[in-house]
């Protein structure tokens, strides 16, 4: 079967950074107490009039230019984000508009932090089909302007940035192997954004009710990612017969360094087997392990042939992993 690989990454960072100091001028909090939690020392924040579209561009425009493709050979675009210009039309086309990809059919992906593999998929099935031959796929966020920055158990977990793969066909190897998707929405008042959709329609009451603004459990969720991150891992690791020792990296998504560390644990994976960079980017959502793909791939931790494996967990809930022989 032909496999879809990924032939070129690039990511994309605001060059505003807001620190855990930062946070101290503002909220009751310390860099001590955001540190010892999650891991994390600062994040990036998207500039006035920038926009999830052009953070998605500028992490294409990277991948494109390493995997040596035009706009004019690009057939489809995939963006996972919750965080898009607008709840309509498509970020996707925004980015197809802005990239000049006349060519290409677009549409976006919800599935919150899970939404870059979920695209993936999305994309690599194209590419089998043969209903593709070049796909470009996108993680990009703009959480900083979703969070509640009165509320410090959340605000300062989230950060802002774009990652992107161009996906083609290949025969030999390499390539994605696997992807696993999984969904409860059973849970969904665990972790979510309230306002303003169909439920909770446009309204002054609903802005001083501060609707708009992410709402998590961080206990509950917390618990329930842990199993499931390791859960799916399991899965693609089963489905293609490798174990945890065959993985040259575990890139999950960066939602803090405790639950990376104790899924690492439960994988038994050592700690250089696992990429993390939670420390300097927060929280990214969808964006964070296509941003994590590319610091490692331009790092030159990954070489032909090598194992790696993507695994997320969001709000939905919705959890996947995809293992890659590179």
């Amino acid at each position: 079967m032909i496999k879809a690989r990924i032939i070129g990454t690039g990511s994309y960072l605001p060059e505003k950074i807001l620190t855990n100091i930062d946070l101290e001028k503002f909220l009751d909090t310390s860099d001590e107490w955001i540190f010892s939690r999650t891991g994390i020392r600062e994040r990036r924040v998207a500039a006035a009039g920038e926009y999830t579209s052009d953070l998605a561009v500028h992490a294409a425009h990277r991948a494109m230019e390493m995997a040596g493709v035009t706009a004019a050979e690009i057939d489809l675009i995939v963006v996972g984000t919750i965080t898009g210009d607008f709840p309509w039309p498509a970020t996707a086309c925004l980015v197809q508009h802005k990239l000049g990809a006349t060519q290409a059919a677009a549409f976006d992906i919800s599935a919150a932090c899970s939404g870059f593999v979920y695209a993936l998929d999305a994309g690599m099935r194209q590419i089998q089909t043969g209903v593709a031959r070049r796909v470009l796929v996108i993680g990009a966020e703009i959480l900083t302007r979703i969070v509640d920055w009165q509320d410090r158990n959340t605000c300062v977990l989230f950060g802002d940035g774009a990652g992107a793969v161009v996906l083609a066909p290949s025969d030999g190897e390499a390539g994605i192997l696997s992807t696993h998707l999984h969904a409860d929405g059973s849970c969904w008042e665990l972790l979510y954004q309230a306002g303003f959709g169909s439920r909770n329609p446009a309204s002054p009451e609903g802005l001083e009710a501060r609707l708009p603004f992410l709402k998590m459990q961080g206990n509950e969720v917390f618990k329930v990612a842990v199993r499931s991150l390791s859960e799916v891992a399991n899965e693609a690791l089963e489905a293609n017969g490798v174990t945890a020792a065959d993985l040259r990296l575990l890139i999950p998504h960066q939602a803090n360094r405790r639950i990376l560390e104790a899924t690492a644990k439960r994988l038994g994976l050592a700690d250089e087997q696992v990429f993390m960079n939670v420390e300097r980017y927060g929280n990214t959502s969808g964006a964070s392990i296509p941003i994590a793909l590319d610091e490692a791939n331009r790092a030159g931790l990954l070489r032909e042939g090598d194992l790696v494996l993507f695994d997320a967990f969001g709000g939905g809930f919705t959890w996947a992993s995809a293992l890659v022989r590179w």
